[in-house]
């Protein structure tokens, strides 16, 4: 072994590092996740221990895209749907979670707006109502002028047939939109309501993870990057996607407390992870980890494959 490898875990409050160094020995540092004294908890751990060292790899669960969720803190989106659907997600699935309780509370929207948009494909793909391009022109301009910074987009059976998705995401990138992401890529499954929620969620929180994980990426110039995904998982930071991202630090949590039981010979235990903006359960029966593909966070229908 002749390069320093690298294992972070990246809270709302502090950010653990732990490193190998060339002689196998592991050395842990704890540094607060925001500092006015680097710009980043990630590569300032990474600097410090290895010290100009060659680093082979770094690895990171992060609760990034998890904390902007909770906190409401992601990016002014933009909601692109054919028309009559603008109340979508408010309306949901009408899934209660206390059947009988008569005052029912709901999540706000993560969008900020609705555009209904002139368009309708059927289930075979033919075109029922051709795309009117000029008010959708219209409607992202003046959310550019307005502030907005991410579009989400979901149209009718989008998930066989994606034309008219694929065109208004060029004309969003057109209007000067960086994140444009539609339903067609985010969650191509039948079914609307989860997949136009994912397809929100995901445009809320990917300019907040591209920004930090950009950030990272820079200060570690250009040593190979990877992030724990909801899935548990490892992807390249070129493909970490918010949607996959929003329990990437409960994920590593459950692989690592799933990993030290069984060589401590407990196979089945139950992990408890309280941070500072969340607190996380999970269990692991000794042979397999448990998946869901669709599941609420924070209130939010994703369909996306993570860690129960």
């Amino acid at each position: 072994m002749s390069d320093w490898e690298f294992w972070i875990d990246r809270g709302g409050t502090f950010t653990d590092v732990i490193g190998r160094g060339p002689d196998g020995r592991l050395h842990p540092l704890k540094l607060l996740s925001e500092s006015p004294d680097y710009p980043d908890a990630a590569s300032e751990g990474v600097r410090r221990l290895a010290a100009g060292a060659a680093v082979g790899s770094v690895k990171m669960g992060t609760t990034v895209a998890t904390n902007a969720l909770l906190e409401r803190k992601g990016a002014k989106t933009l909601f692109l749907v054919t028309r009559g659907f603008a109340d979508l997600l408010v309306i949901g699935d009408q899934t209660r979670p206390d059947i009988f309780a008569l005052d029912i509370q709901r999540p706000d929207p993560l969008y900020t707006r609705v555009v209904e948009v002139d368009e309708r494909l059927d289930a075979s793909g033919t075109v029922l109502v051709p795309l009117d391009e000029a008010p959708v022109r219209e409607a992202l301009a003046t959310a550019k002028q307005d502030g907005f910074t991410s579009v989400a987009i979901t149209l009718m059976h989008a998930y066989g047939h994606d034309a008219h998705e694929a065109r208004l995401e060029a004309l969003a990138r057109e209007a000067g939109f960086a994140t444009v992401i539609r339903s067609s890529i985010a969650s191509p499954l039948v079914k609307i309501v989860p997949r136009a929620s994912t397809t929100v969620l995901d445009a809320y929180l990917t300019p907040v993870l591209r920004d930090y994980v950009d950030r990272v990426d820079a200060g570690l110039e250009g040593t190979p990057l990877y992030f724990m995904q909801s899935s548990g998982g490892l992807a390249p930071a070129a493909g970490f996607h918010a949607r996959d991202a929003v329990l990437s630090g409960p994920a590593g949590g459950v692989v690592g407390m799933a990993k030290t039981a069984l060589a401590a010979g407990h196979p089945k235990v139950i992990g408890f992870d309280m941070g500072g903006t969340s607190t996380d359960v999970s269990r692991f029966d000794g042979e397999t980890y448990e998946r869901v593909q669709e599941t609420l966070v924070a209130g939010h229908r994703l369909r996306a494959p993570m860690m129960a």
